[in-house]
């Protein structure tokens, strides 16, 4: 099976959305770890006067853990899913919250270049064509010293990872996903953590975007080693310019 890229991922998901929290909320630690890492993003003063970017919103769950986060912050979720963004659109949110359907590709052109204090991306990096080009972008969107936190499954490098992602996806994940009748989308899910990079390689191409104090952080249970958060940051105006 070839992964998905594109169009064709985002139909994919459009299918996908009815069953995809139902899906989700049975899988454990899904929810709080997402809650986890929006923490690890350190925005002060519950978010107060800042603007957080959540590209790969979803049906909203990173989006609600962000809020948990940053109750006062002002928070836009982007998503290249219509289906997806739907159900996202559909639940209860205070004003602060707002969603736009797009691709991650074409925010350059619709979002001011250092809006943005954070940017939230979960389970996103794993399905770009090009996670380097939307490094830089998103470099772009922050201001000097914004704050990155990446959510994502990202194999520690350990073949008992490997093992224990594959064995869950082959007794557990793919089953349930044909059962919903998205066999396709959780095939290539498995598919695209195995070929994705391992923890320290994607924290690798981090510091290579420019990113500083890039860190690697774990999340407890199963997904140990298979799921991490990645925190990093701009460079500060005076960074820059020295």
């Amino acid at each position: 099976m070839t992964l998905l890229r594109g169009d064709a991922l985002s139909r994919a998901f459009d299918h996908g959305s009815a069953a995809y929290d139902r899906l989700v909320a049975a899988s454990p630690g899904y929810h709080a770890h997402l809650r986890r890492s929006a923490r690890r993003t350190g925005l002060p003063d519950g978010g107060r006067g800042l603007r957080v970017l959540d590209l790969g919103c979803g049906t909203g769950a990173s989006t609600a853990a962000l809020l948990a986060a940053a109750p006062y912050a002002r928070i836009t979720g982007v998503d290249a899913s219509a289906g997806m963004l739907d159900r996202a659109s559909a639940k209860s949110w205070p004003r602060s919250v707002d969603f736009v359907h797009a691709p991650v590709e074409e925010l350059a052109g619709r979002l001011r270049p250092g809006s943005f204090d954070a940017v939230f991306a979960g389970y996103l990096f794993r399905n770009l064509t090009d996670p380097d080009k939307t490094l830089d972008l998103v470099r772009g969107l922050l201001a000097p010293g914004g704050r990155l936190a990446v959510h994502e499954y990202t194999l520690g490098g350990s073949p008992v990872h490997r093992a224990v992602w594959n064995a869950v996806c082959a007794a557990v994940v793919q089953p349930a996903g044909r059962l919903a009748g998205d066999g396709q989308l959780y095939r290539h899910l498995r598919r695209s953590v195995v070929e994705f990079d391992t923890a320290p390689a994607f924290a690798g191409r981090l510091r290579r975007a420019g990113f500083r104090d890039v860190r690697v952080l774990p999340l407890p249970g199963w997904q140990t080693g298979i799921t991490h958060t990645f925190v990093g940051r701009t460079p500060s105006g005076a960074e820059e310019r020295s």
